[in-house]
């Protein structure tokens, strides 16, 4: 394409950019507008990928980091021939659109990740180079490179603001992450105006010192040079590589170039003629695209089919002399698990106590040599959260197949790299802290939530029951956050079986996040008639322990208040009380259940019920009713021995007993 005719292309990027914010009055026209070069280069030069098959294995991922600025990406997703049509341009942020105000992967084709919110992207494109590396070490052998792509992304000032990018920054330059090639907009701009008023970093040598390879380019319009540099950033292999670049918002808009206005607000009519004039467009056409243009895209986007096809004949020579690992591979692909996996599950016997955590730790080790695609870590807890993985080793810039993650004190980033490994569709990753410290991971568990992917987290030291670290350490309402999160499953298993069977539901759940609750102390190891009541942990609540006649009430409780209610059930005994006993590890489990099912375990006629978890009471009334009560925290803890503290604040048998007599 002549230079003359590559200009027009970019031009019609942000001339359809501008339109369809315009169109939706409402929207940021002015990073797509400046970006429109980079775009450019990524899908007509660099990339490859195939818009007839969007999730072909070896293609390169794209982060639009920067999501405010999705209408760019909708434009080359259109153009290159992807699911989406101009129609769908013209509906961009309506009701029910696949275009949408922010990327959302669940919505079009070709886009990787959801994103928005700053600095999420950025930390996902590490957890995606990561799964690249991990594969191609476990899975690549000589002359078959079946797993070789890279990870781009756009980011912004705003991408660099945000402390999860620091922190995903330094881990990406620890491990030598090569494969990842970002674009910084620098364009001065956010939308309090210059940026010069919040943000004076010298991005350049910050991102030198944490290990990447750092280029500057002082005009984002000089599409030459942006080819080069990104050239060679894809040659760096060692370095995770930034290529600075020095763009204008809303380049081409007579009066709006250069302004905080043109970053969230659409240009206005008058202005867009202005900009369509100025770049040798009909004022009064809208969404106008060449023939010569789109077929100059479509042609680029064909590319990545033949691509795809030499690999798959690739593939198809290492399936002949490598049977094993290709059956592992598509094994994975598929979302199979290998069968018989569970059986290697622990089943623990009644006798000394054992915190639930520890007893995690024995299920996932047990389960680790059945899962090749089961890794994890944790943020600097790995012995406090017992998510050792012990056979294996840890991954690191020099062993890229480990399976032991060191994600350091870096909770936030630690969520989103997570949710980058779980987008490569082949991998179960998980990540491990204590639950107090589930505040840092919020942002990535909900967009976890919004995707429907499966990260599974691991949150330890689930109560006041910690004990001595006190209030700062002692999570009150972290469960019923995390509950309120729409698509997550979270489940506070009450003894050592029910964690065991914790592994094997978050392992064979599919459609979202899961997170285990364990504790820190010791818990008794229930009796649960040769353990197979545990399972039914799967149901969200169950019927652990029956009344000897019919009930007058339900005592339901959660993680380590269930031996409580447990031993009240038989103090309530001697006074001829009778109640049943429900232990509810998890309350979404329980609501994916029949009427038929919850009605046998919480009988609507049975309305004396109490609830006992040491955690907020908030959210309790949909189970207890308005004729029951719930011993929860109203506080923050103390510091002191767990069982001194538990105490302090009701969760004693006598408590549960003198309760549920008040009720009865």
């Amino acid at each position: 394409m002549s230079k003359t005719k590559e200009q027009r292309a970019i031009d019609t990027v942000r001339i359809l950019s501008a339109d369809a914010v315009q169109q939706a009055e409402s929207g940021h026209p002015g990073t797509a507008m400046a970006l429109a070069p980079m775009g450019h280069i990524l899908w007509a030069q660099v990339m490859d990928y195939n818009p007839k098959n969007p999730d072909w294995a070896n293609r390169d991922r794209f982060i639009l980091s920067a999501g405010h600025a999705c209408i760019l990406q909708y434009n080359f997703l259109y153009l290159t021939g992807y699911d989406i049509n101009m129609d769908d341009l013209k509906d961009f942020r309506q009701l029910h659109s696949k275009t949408a105000g922010h990327p959302e992967k669940h919505l079009l084709d070709g886009v990787e990740v959801t994103t928005g919110p700053l600095g999420q992207g950025f930390a996902n494109g590490v957890g995606m180079a990561i799964a690249q590396k991990y594969m191609a070490a476990r899975f690549n052998k000589p002359d078959f490179d079946l797993f070789d792509y890279k990870v781009y992304a756009i980011c912004s000032d705003g991408d660099l603001m945000e402390g999860i990018s620091a922190e995903a920054a330094s881990l990406a330059g620890h491990l030598k992450l090569g494969n990842i090639i970002y674009l910084y907009d620098d364009n001065h701009i956010s939308i309090e105006g210059d940026t010069s008023i919040t943000f004076s970093d010298n991005t350049s040598k910050r991102f030198q010192s944490y290990g990447w390879h750092v280029q500057e380019l002082d005009d984002g319009n000089n599409v030459e040079a942006l080819s080069k540099a990104i050239i060679k950033a894809g040659e760096e292999s060692e370095r995770p590589s930034l290529i600075k670049v020095r763009t204008h918002i809303a380049y081409g808009s007579p009066n709006k170039q250069d302004t905080g206005e043109a970053h969230g607000s659409p240009l206005g009519e008058d202005e867009v003629k202005l900009v369509k004039k100025k770049f040798g467009f009909d004022p009064e056409a809208k969404f106008v695209v060449d023939d010569e243009v789109l077929q100059f895209y479509r042609e680029a986007g064909k590319k990545g089919e033949k691509k795809e096809q030499e690999w798959k004949k690739l593939f198809k020579k290492y399936k002949e002399k490598y049977p094993e690992l290709a059956e592992e591979y598509e094994q994975m692909t598929t979302g199979n698990l290998p069968s018989g996996w569970e059986e290697k599950l622990p089943i623990f016997e009644p006798g000394d106590k054992m915190a639930t955590r520890k007893a995690s730790g024995k299920a996932l080790n047990a389960i680790a040599g059945q899962l090749p695609n089961l890794l994890g870590g944790s943020a600097d807890l790995a012995p406090s959260t017992a998510t050792e993985l012990k056979d294996y080793e840890s991954f690191s810039a020099r062993v890229r197949d480990g399976r032991n993650f060191h994600f350091g004190v870096r909770e936030h980033a630690m969520g989103a790299i997570l949710n980058g490994m779980a987008l490569s569709n082949y991998l179960i990753p998980y990540g491990a802290t204590f639950l107090i410290f589930s505040d840092y991971m919020r942002p990535p568990i909900r967009l976890a939530a919004i995707m429907k992917i499966r990260p599974i987290i691991v949150f330890t030291h689930d109560s006041i029951g910690l004990g001595e670290d006190g209030t700062t350490h002692q999570p009150v309402e972290q469960l019923v956050g995390l509950r309120a999160v729409p698509n997550l499953i979270v489940i506070r298993p009450a003894d050592a079986n029910e964690a065991a069977q914790a592994w094997r539901v978050a392992i064979q759940h599919s459609g979202g996040p899961v997170a285990i609750a364990l504790t820190r102390q010791g818990l008794p190891i229930i009796d649960q008639e040769k353990y197979t009541k545990a399972k039914s942990l799967e149901k969200g609540a169950y019927i652990i322990s029956e009344a000897q006649n019919d009930p007058e009430i339900i005592l339901i409780g959660t993680g380590s208040e269930v031996q409580l209610v447990l031993a009240a059930q038989e103090k309530l005994k001697e006074k001829n009380i009778d109640a049943r006993v429900v232990s509810m590890p998890s309350w979404e489990l329980f609501e994916e259940q029949s009427k038929e099912y919850k009605e046998i375990v919480l009988p609507k006629d049975l309305r004396k019920r109490l609830a006992v978890e040491a955690a907020s009471p908030m959210g309790w009334g949909k189970y207890v009713t308005d004729e029951g009560d719930v011993i929860g925290v109203e506080g923050f803890g103390e510091s002191a021995p767990g069982e001194e503290v538990l105490q302090a604040y009701g969760f004693t048998v006598e408590n549960v007993v003198e309760r549920a007599l008040a009720l009865v």
